[in-house]
């Protein structure tokens, strides 16, 4: 390995520790308590050197942000398979969901992040896919749509259903049932309560929107 390789390996390297002890920090104490300085503290970094990775705390809050949703992003896509109903797809869509988030407090973190950078922005932008930070809300909201739509020609969902304002249900579900955990004692907050919450709110609305006659049991998620 050459030089310029070798250095550029120890420069990802120390911007992945920077992440993580961003992460460790946030869940300890919360966002809107951890400053630049608290990271390069538990970095055992200048906040010059700090600086040379992420200009601001808000580009490397919003980096968490994009590191965590694109993980999700790239654990659910290979287990949609050619050939899956959408409302399969919809249950598979959860599986990875609990795969990724159902182990971890990251999903706390993440949903906190996005309230946090972004308090007066819708969750789901209208319009065209965003070019902003808030892009990584939009491919998960775009992923659920496109199964809903799927589940809707194929006749597992209401024709009626409106799409949009589904998805866009579901996603601030998620975000209000995070949000009131986050305001929890850390030793009452757990994930798997979260986790389950959120399967619960999942269930209703599947069951809501299911054509008449379809058999309920396939509307079941399993639990964390």
């Amino acid at each position: 390995m050459g030089i310029s390789e070798r250095r550029e390996r120890e420069k990802a390297e120390r911007r992945k520790m920077i992440m993580n002890s961003a992460k460790e920090l946030i869940l300890g104490t919360g966002v809107e308590g951890v400053s630049m300085g608290d990271i390069a503290r538990k970095t055992e970094l200048s906040k010059a050197t700090l600086y040379l990775y992420f200009p601001s705390k808000d580009e490397l809050f919003n980096e968490l942000c994009e590191e965590s949703a694109g993980a999700f992003i790239e654990n659910v896509r290979p287990l949609l398979q050619e050939g899956m109903t959408g409302l399969e797809a919809l249950k598979r869509y959860w599986t990875a969901y609990l795969e990724v988030f159902g182990r971890s407090s990251e999903m706390i973190m993440l949903f906190s992040l996005r309230r946090y950078l972004f308090p007066s922005i819708p969750l789901v932008p209208g319009g065209e896919e965003p070019k902003t930070a808030v892009r990584y809300t939009y491919m998960l909201y775009s992923l659920i749509k496109d199964l809903i739509e799927q589940g809707i020609a194929e006749e597992s969902f209401d024709p009626a259903t409106d799409s949009d304002m589904v998805t866009r249900t579901i996603i601030s579900l998620f975000f209000y049932i995070v949000e009131n955990a986050a305001k929890m004692p850390r030793n009452k907050m757990t994930s798997q309560a979260v986790i389950e919450e959120m399967r619960n709110v999942f269930q209703i609305i599947l069951r809501g929107i299911a054509r008449e006659g379809i058999d309920r049991s396939c509307l079941c998620l399993r639990g964390a």
